[in-house]
């Protein structure tokens, strides 16, 4: 009832809905094992890692930047995707530009969170996890010995970021055009009802 309310018969609406659900599904995991682990396997731990702050924070920054655009982010996609289809009457499969720009906002956006946070938890964790004393599990290292781990993670996660910059962008693009066709749409639409009570 509640997807049908919600047009999931619209197309993007349904993909960015289902990409939102992985998403969520892939964070629900990744909390469950860290969670697990902290209880268990994993040395040192994770709360010992972020609260020892330094590059503990990277792992911090990814964990939440993917429960904020990974989950959430693409989830309100999905529903503005819907907003465009179901209200504003575009159609549920662009064309052209549009076309282009719609799965590059899918593709790019999902790939680029997904890279981004994944390089930003790994490096934090093994970086911060480092700088930790050798008997909580740590190697003891110093801040500069700790940058040798982080340093080769900077220009992936960089072009991750980029990743996820285009797809939005693309997205945003997506939405002006989409906008300004509708705008058109509906103004040809009253000029031509114009059209026909004048000539009746």
């Amino acid at each position: 009832m509640f997807l049908h309310m919600y047009h999931l018969s619209n197309i993007w609406f349904g993909r960015f809905f289902i990409a939102s659900i992985i998403q969520g599904a892939i964070f629900t995991g990744l909390t469950i094992f860290l969670v697990t682990s902290q209880v268990s396997f994993l040395k040192p731990e994770i709360s010992r890692v972020i609260a020892s702050g330094n590059a503990g924070t990277w792992f911090l920054l990814g964990y939440l930047m993917y429960l904020g655009i990974g989950v959430f982010g693409v989830t309100i996609t999905a529903f503005i995707y819907s907003h465009l289809s179901s209200n504003l009457g575009l159609d549920q499969r662009p064309k052209g530009i549009r076309n282009f720009m719609v799965w590059g906002h899918f593709i790019l956006m999902n790939s680029g969170i997904v890279l981004t946070c994944g390089l930003l938890m790994y490096g934090g964790y093994l970086a911060g996890a480092s700088m930790l004393p050798v008997d909580v599990g740590g190697k003891g290292f110093t801040s500069d010995e700790a940058h040798t781990i982080l340093g080769p993670l900077k220009e992936p996660i960089g072009y991750s970021i980029i990743t996820l910059a285009i797809g939005v962008l693309f997205g945003g693009v997506g939405f002006i055009i989409s906008l300004v066709q509708n705008k058109n749409i509906l103004l040809r639409d009253q000029t031509s009802q114009y059209g026909t009570r004048k000539k009746s």
